[in-house]
């Protein structure tokens, strides 16, 4: 049995979509099974033991060539993700997406049966033959298992793996090893792709002050080419590192699953933390924690209570939500933590 699953971002989104991998592995062993993701995300999956072959999207990058006037190159590499793309019949494939850029992707394959949701957002709901109700009330892992569950699977516990390699564990060694971390210490993403769920970056160094003073144990600052990191560094008193663009994703899996906790904006971080069971404090403005935030038991999200939250807004005048959360509400957070793993 041939099998394709179609999801193809962001890393949060495809993290959440594991423990469905899982299930769709128990409950048919002997299946070869196919994930299609865009680049970004792509390591998170990459020699997962559930998984047989992954075929990475590269679509932002052909993108971007393509309005720079390089022509040649990205049809070419897209003509040869589409032929690796149908070059199985499958017997079964699912998009756990549900928008057009994977929803085309469900028509372009060979499937026999095509399952989405019951959603015509972006017209998907028009490409597949079988459909599922989209729960919008239940937190993004529990939705995506709805497929797994529509098909047969008897899910007790939702079960996420991430395929750490020895290269990471090693890379992850010499990092701490060269800023002298022997001990516990504190992780902190203080990145996000909205500007509406960013913390004040005075209010992070005020945090990681206050954990270095009181613990003992440095901040360890995570985050992709993000200035706002070495602006947290210079403006905190000492004990915090910062590891800019210094990581993969499958590095910070290994980092994160060290940590004492992470501290966290609402972003893929978060995600990869809970995943790897790291306590998580989240850090929430315009987003429903009820839908998309840290998975599991031992977290603590803090949201300010307001009339507009949640409104899904990439921006906004005022950012009360954001600006509402005190240093004191964190580090609270962090203390209730920390008494527990220290």
């Amino acid at each position: 049995m041939n099998i394709l699953i179609v999801k193809l971002s962001a890393v949060g989104d495809v993290i959440h979509t594991l423990p469905s991998l899982s299930a769709l592995r128990e409950l048919y062993p002997g299946a070869h099974i196919t994930w299609v993701v865009e680049e970004a995300a792509a390591d998170i999956i990459r020699n997962h033991p559930d998984l047989d072959c992954l075929i990475v999207s590269r679509r932002k990058r052909w993108q971007k060539e393509m309005r720079a006037g390089m022509i040649k190159k990205p049809l070419r590499e897209f003509k040869s993700f589409l032929q690796e793309l149908r070059a199985h019949d499958y017997d079964l494939v699912i998009d756990f997406h549900g928008l057009f850029k994977s929803a085309i992707l469900v028509f372009l394959s060979r499937g026999k049966r095509k399952i989405g949701y019951d959603s015509y957002q972006e017209l998907s709901g028009l490409f597949y033959g079988e459909k599922i109700p989209e729960d919008m009330t239940k937190h993004a892992v529990n939705r995506y298992l709805d497929f797994p569950k529509f098909l047969g699977a008897q899910i007790a516990h939702p079960v996420f793996q991430i395929a750490v390699g020895e290269e990471n564990k090693e890379k992850v060694d010499r990092l701490l090893n060269s800023y002298q971390v022997s001990g516990p210490f504190v992780a902190m993403n203080p990145v996000a792709y909205w500007d509406t769920k960013l913390w004040d970056d005075e209010r992070f160094a005020a945090l990681c002050d206050r954990i270095v003073e009181i613990y003992r144990i440095p901040v360890i600052l995570t985050g992709q080419k993000a200035p706002s990191l070495e602006k947290i560094r210079m403006l905190a008193h000492g004990g915090v590192i910062n590891l800019e663009g210094q990581t993969t994703l499958k590095d910070l899996a290994e980092l994160y699953r060290r940590a004492a906790l992470l501290v966290t904006t609402d972003s893929g971080p978060m995600h990869l933390a809970a995943a790897l069971g790291t306590p998580v404090v989240a850090l929430f403005g315009p987003t429903d924690p009820s839908r998309t935030g840290p998975y599991g038991a031992g977290h603590i999200v803090i949201q300010a209570s307001l009339d507009c939250v949640p409104c899904f807004r990439k921006s906004c005048r005022d950012m009360t939500c954001m600006t509402g959360i005190t240093v004191d509400q964190v580090f609270g957070a962090v203390a209730k933590v920390l008494f527990q793993r220290l």
